[in-house]
C-alpha cells in the first residue's frame, strides 16, 4: 500500500514540475518567472524527501534541507534585485 502512494506522490511532483517549468518559460513577467522557480525548489524539496521515504536513505534529508536553504537565499537575491528595479538601462 506505501509503495502504491509513493508511486502517486512521485506522479504528482512529476506533473507539478512539468506544469512549473511551463510556467517558468511562458511567465509574462520576472516576477512570475521567480514564483515559478520557487515553487520548482519547493516540489525537488518534496520530491527528494519523498525518494528519502522510498529508499529509507535518511542521508537524502540533509540533502533537502540544503536545497530548501539555497532556494531561501536564491528568494532574498530575486526580491532584493526586483526592489530595486530589476536590470537598469545606463
Amino acid at each position: 500500500m506505501l509503495n502504491i502512494a509513493i508511486n502517486l506522490v512521485y506522479l504528482m511532483f512529476s506533473l507539478a514540475l512539468l506544469f512549473s517549468f511551463i510556467r517558468l518559460t511562458l511567465g509574462p513577467s520576472l516576477a512570475d518567472r521567480v514564483v515559478a522557480l520557487e515553487l520548482i525548489a519547493s516540489v525537488v524539496v518534496g520530491f527528494v524527501g519523498v525518494h528519502a521515504i522510498d529508499t529509507g536513505v535518511s542521508s537524502f534529508l540533509d540533502v533537502a534541507i540544503v536545497i530548501a536553504l539555497t532556494a531561501f537565499l536564491a528568494a532574498i537575491g530575486f526580491a532584493r534585485f526586483l526592489e530595486r528595479g530589476g536590470v537598469k538601462d545606463e
